[in-house]
């Protein structure tokens, strides 16, 4: 693949030789350079023909396949089958779709900045240490330049970095694309799209794949082999590193060592073989802390050790004793792609979930009392409790990291102060952060369902009381900066004399006895999901109404501290799952 070297973010300048420089190079590899190539993942990034072990790929789509490209949708995402191995499952995440969802993009992106033909549209692509990662990334270059896009390779990165990409100094890139599959297995992979206003919609995605589906593309492997696509190679880890380490100075200001402010604190890093090593080497080692004993920074697309989820108990396990052996001040788990998070206290308790949410609660309402926080309504009775009793007021909304941080987004326009949304999983975003999923921040109006339905069944004491969520809902689907909030306040307790450390701001946080999440495939023809969805979530509401299950009863959230209620859609065209949502 033909590359340039370039001074600036901004510019592309001609260069002769197939190589990638940096302007500046550092006097040795960055422990995250040095990783990536340990596993076989250079500097260099090339589109080569199949004969050099690169699948080229085909040059069209047929109406099969086109089918297979829609359904590829995962909501605002796209994702797949990328690698064999998977039973029952085959590879549909082909170079052949990609390519073709990347020109889609690239077409859709053109329009929606009115920019004419001939204007350069600069998008940059990075992706996480999955191993279908460099061929697919192959093809997504070869997409994004059929359609006239200047393509701006940033390597092994994460997902918020992506994102910022598209505000940060020196780059502010058109659009970004983000390659993962978040925590699901070594096997799938997907697509993120951002551009500066945020996450794409799950509408903005169905428009893109159904162009892709019906794309042709133009040209032969033997063209494609004499003139592959122009890729610039940029660092932007680098700056999204910097980024963080100037927000934590400037918020601790600590008194003594202004530019080190993490010294005398030791925080455990379990980056799961993910993206995340960069967080323990380039953040927190540069602010002074001792990192010693964090777990698999080093990135390996096959995750030998655990899936890289805040939600693994393997994982929260490893770090709880991480954390206890060394006498850590601190505990964090990433996920993959690192825009979801978990952390374990200094007594080794794990805080995710509720309990994440709730830590998040307290440090955001101690900065702006009386704010709304808005959560998926997974959360628990016990989550509305402790936001209330600290003067805060809980909007539920649907699941969906986009559906819960939208919402935050509407309220804010509508006059509601919310400064705070997050997702049970771990996916959040805050006011302050460009309502970042690390998210997003355009509002949404849509909704995309999938085979799937999800039932949350919560036993509060000895009482069979039911707070449950029936959903019509997606697949599978918040991150460093949530964790920089938590490092903050840490910091400040610890200067301030507190004891106890962050753990003792959600003591009084009311926890379920029992939380059990389960999930239900819709059989048949994706199209008919929703419809069999709702059908499902109805007959289960009447079988709750008939008391049939003793003691159970059903709360719909009319009673909401927001307004009329939050699953109630106040949008111009309400959304019709709305009326079939309940708690």
């Amino acid at each position: 693949m033909a590359t340039f070297t370039s001074t600036s973010a901004g510019t592309l300048e001609p260069c002769k030789h197939v190589v990638v420089r940096r302007c500046r190079p550092p006097p040795r590899p960055s422990p995250w350079i040095r990783s990536r190539r340990s596993h076989g993942l250079t500097a260099r990034a090339r589109v080569r023909p199949a004969a050099t072990g690169v699948e080229a790929p085909a040059v069209g789509v047929s109406a099969e396949d086109g089918d297979v490209v829609r359904r590829l949708q995962n909501g605002p995402d796209v994702r797949g089958v990328a690698l064999e191995g998977e039973p029952g499952r085959a590879v549909d995440l082909t170079p052949l779709a990609v390519e073709a969802i990347a020109a889609s993009f690239g077409e859709w992106l053109r329009e929606e900045l009115s920019a004419p033909a001939g204007e350069e549209l600069r998008v940059s692509v990075g992706r996480d240490p999955r191993l279908s990662g460099p061929r697919l990334g192959a093809a997504l270059f070869a997409g994004l330049a059929r359609a006239g896009c200047s393509v701006f390779d940033m390597g092994l990165a994460t997902t918020p970095a992506c994102f910022m990409s598209t505000v940060l100094p020196r780059f502010s890139y058109d659009a970004s694309i983000m390659m993962t599959a978040s925590h699901l297995p070594y096997t799938r992979n997907g697509l993120k799209f951002f551009t500066k206003r945020g996450g794409l919609t799950s509408t903005d995605v169905e428009k893109i794949c159904d162009a892709a589906a019906l794309k042709k593309i133009s040209g032969s492997d033997d063209q494609r082999a004499t003139t592959p696509p122009v890729v610039m190679r940029v660092d932007l880890m680098s700056a999204y590193a910097q980024h963080l380490r100037d927000i934590i100075t400037r918020h601790v200001a600590h008194p003594t060592h202004h530019d080190t402010p993490l010294t005398g604190f030791k925080v455990v890093v379990n980056a799961g073989n993910g993206c995340g090593g960069f967080f323990a080497r380039d953040v927190l080692e540069k602010l002074g802390a001792d990192t010693a004993g964090s777990l698999h920074l080093d990135p390996d697309g096959a995750f030998p050790n655990h899936m890289p989820n805040p939600e693994d108990p393997t994982a929260m396990s490893l770090t709880r004793d991480a954390v206890l052996a060394r006498g850590a001040d601190l505990g964090v788990v990433f996920d993959t792609d690192v825009d979801r998070s978990g952390v374990v206290d200094e007594a080794g308790a794990a805080i995710n979930g509720d309990r994440l949410i709730a830590l998040m609660s307290a440090i955001v309402l101690d900065e702006h009392p009386g704010t709304t926080v808005v959560t998926d309504a997974r959360a628990s009775e016990g989550l509305t409790r402790f936001i209330e009793s600290r003067g805060g007021r809980h909007c539920l909304y649907r699941v969906g990291y986009r559906n819960v941080i939208d919402k935050g987004v509407q309220l804010n326009n509508d006059g509601v102060e919310t400064h705070l949304m997050m997702e049970t999983t771990g996916h959040g975003a805050v006011k302050e952060n460009y309502f970042l999923d690390d998210g997003t921040h355009q509002l949404t109006r849509s909704f995309s369902i999938e085979g799937d339905i999800y039932l949350h069944i919560v036993v509060l004491g000895t009482q069979c009381k039911l707070d449950l969520i029936v959903f019509v809902f997606c697949n599978d689907e918040k991150g460093a900066y949530m964790v920089v909030k938590i490092i903050i306040e840490m910091v400040r307790m610890k200067l301030a004399g507190l004891e106890g450390g962050v753990g003792s701001l959600i003591m009084d946080l009311e926890e379920p006895v029992e939380s059990e999440l389960l999930r239900m495939n819709i059989l048949g023809e994706p199209k008919y999901a929703k419809q069999r969805g709702v059908q499902a979530v109805e007959t289960f509401k009447e079988y709750i109404q008939e008391d049939k299950l003793s003691g159970w009863e059903l709360d719909d959230c009319g009673d909401c501290s927001v307004g009329e209620g939050c699953l109630v859609d106040t949008n111009d065209h309400p959304i019709d799952v709305d009326a079939y949502m309940y708690r």
